[in-house]
């Protein structure tokens, strides 16, 4: 697997589609009226099937090639994931366009900006809301909605519109280059402003062949999806592993964000794959260990496997999973890479932080100052509007330096931290904060995030995010590090803590590691105030201004000014 300092699988990626609409062909000819989408909406079943598809796609296609919109065009859309959404991403792709969706949850300032930054001839919105949010309607060729808008111009079309037209003859794009930009895409902007990944056919499909030699993913599979499309985890890996395998494409209609409705609908669907973030599983295994009922839904005789992405799985967690037979796979890539890198073997035993090894078609070198370095047939085209940014980070001879920090071990690739969260001490020796958090994080079921800070300082502090759902599970104890005392409330987890951080500190040998103080806010971390990434990783640089005076409060020994907080003095 390891040549010349280049790792990569021992497996090579086979021949896939040249683009999209070659793929959706094949797909209709040998799956016909099967199901591949369902979801429901105000009490109704929705289901959209291969045959429907193809066919809403001429009509699609037609009205938007009579109404000017011509190969390379861009598409941007403002919705929450919905059956017309899938229809026009696949209509538009499929026609050598450009699709780009946009986090539906973004105030009317930041969405309007990242519309008009991408330069798109025709916008599509869910409803008046998303509508609503646009400052210049004249400035598109066409604006398209789902739902009803009030507004009547000449330029705005309904989606009924569309599927209501006559047909083309056939597909507009089967001769599109399979190195075409099919998909823009947003960053989640972990560290800073979102930069916008072109992506193309030939990245989205490359990645499909290589799980396709890595698991056995069929049309009798179920997918229960509501990791949000705008963002690559759900909008590319996840999506196209059902779509481009037959299987069924279930909407979880309470995007996640509300747990008995995700238990319900598993019932229902019976999902035999679920991808996820670990605060999800954290959720699902909370319900688990409460109730006899959640633990037959969830782990039924059809349940595969579980997949998890983001941020490091805690133990306790996994642990859950596995003691029933479920095996766990992890993953790691960026946007850029469109977005899969990496795959853990679930016959290796996890370990927090790695994430396994190259899929097929990807190469990772580890760059001398310890970058992961990513080449490969997932790798974008560049940035949009970007060229300088684009020329940093991707070489003449394609490796493109992720920003993250990485060392291979035996088994796999373990991630360090991102680049640009190294910071330094005032005795200029440098932490990893990623390392600390990890360790805070991997033993605590009552946690959702841990933010370690202090540049320029003389030792590192952490902010403390419960998880509050746990307080009212008395879970089995075997599940638990040995010490915990199963708080029931914030000001026990508090004491839980201060005991638990020590022993930390103790454990430490780097002793500028260890943590002089920390704090348990009661504070529920959102996309919506961009303190958490569509992906539901913790935005620091965001965190870090949001909690500024509280993070100098624990430097300076001043009166902590914020109500919801729970002071652990650690010196």
């Amino acid at each position: 697997m390891k040549q010349t300092g280049v790792w990569q699988s021992d497996l090579s990626l086979p021949e896939y589609e040249r683009n999209i609409a070659v793929m959706v062909r094949d797909n209709t000819a040998r799956f016909g009226d099967r199901i591949l989408y369902q979801e429901t909406r105000n009490g109704s079943k929705l289901k959209l099937s291969w045959n429907r598809l193809s066919s809403d796609i001429l009509s699609i296609q037609k009205f938007l090639l009579e109404h000017g919109f011509k190969t390379g065009d861009r598409m941007a859309v403002l919705s929450r994931n919905r059956m017309e959404m899938l229809e026009m991403e696949l209509a538009v792709m499929s026609m050598g366009g450009v699709f780009v969706p946009i986090f539906a949850g973004f105030p009317c300032q930041i969405a309007d900006s990242l519309v008009a930054f991408c330069e798109p001839a025709f916008v599509v919105v869910a409803d008046q809301g998303q509508y609503d949010k646009l400052a210049s309607v004249e400035a598109y060729r066409g604006i398209i909605h789902f739902d009803p808008v009030e507004q009547s111009h000449s330029h705005l079309y309904s989606f009924q519109d569309l599927i209501g037209y006559p047909k083309a003859e056939d597909f507009a794009g089967y001769d599109v280059p399979r190195d075409s930009v099919c998909l823009m895409m947003y960053t989640s902007g972990t560290m800073g402003k979102p930069k916008c990944v072109q992506l193309t056919h030939g990245n989205i499909l490359s990645q499909q062949a290589a799980l396709r030699l890595l698991w056995n993913l069929s049309e009798d599979d179920r997918f229960l999806s509501y990791l949000p499309w705008h963002h690559s985890f759900g909008g590319i890996f996840e999506k196209y592993a059902a779509i481009t395998n037959g299987a069924l494409l279930s909407l979880e209609h309470g995007f996640g964000k509300n747990t008995d409705l995700l238990i319900e609908n598993w019932k229902r669907v019976r999902p035999t794959v679920f991808f996820s973030v670990p605060k999800i599983y954290q959720e699902i295994v909370t319900r688990v260990l409460q109730s006899d009922e959640v633990e037959r839904i969830i782990f039924h005789d059809e349940l595969r496997f579980i997949f998890t992405a983001a941020a490091p799985l805690p133990k306790n967690i996994s642990d859950v999973f596995q003691s029933r037979g479920i095996p766990i796979m992890e993953g790691w890539g960026l946007t850029e890479t469109s977005p899969c890198c990496t795959i853990t073997d679930p016959k290796v035993q996890r370990e927090p932080g790695v994430v396994g090894f190259p899929i097929p078609g990807v190469q990772i070198r580890i760059a001398d100052d310890g970058e992961i370095m990513i080449r490969g047939a997932n790798v974008m085209k560049g940035y949009f509007r970007n060229p300088e940014v684009t020329e940093q980070v991707l070489s003449d001879d394609g490796w493109f330096a992720t920003g993250d920090v990485g060392e291979f071990t035996d088994i796999g690739l373990r991630l360090i931290s991102r680049k640009d969260r190294i910071f330094k001490l005032t005795n200029a020796e440098k932490v990893i904060p990623t390392e600390i958090e990890n360790l805070i994080t991997k033993d605590c079921a009552f946690l959702t995030h841990a933010y370690v800070t202090g540049s320029g300082r003389d030792h590192p502090v952490a902010l403390l995010f419960p998880n509050k759902a746990m307080f009212s599970n008395i879970p089995d104890k075997s599940l638990l590090k040995g010490t915990c005392e199963c708080p029931r409330n914030l000001s026990d987890l508090s004491s839980c803590l201060n005991r638990c951080l020590r022993l930390l500190n103790d454990s430490m040998t780097v002793k500028f590691y260890r943590l002089n103080a920390a704090m348990l806010v009661d504070y529920e971390l959102s996309i919506e105030n961009e303190e958490l990434t569509p992906s539901m990783k913790l935005a620091p640089n965001v965190v870090g201004k949001v909690f500024k005076a509280d993070i100098e409060a624990l430097y300076d020994g001043k009166k902590v000014y914020s109500d919801k907080v729970y002071v652990i003095n650690l010196d």
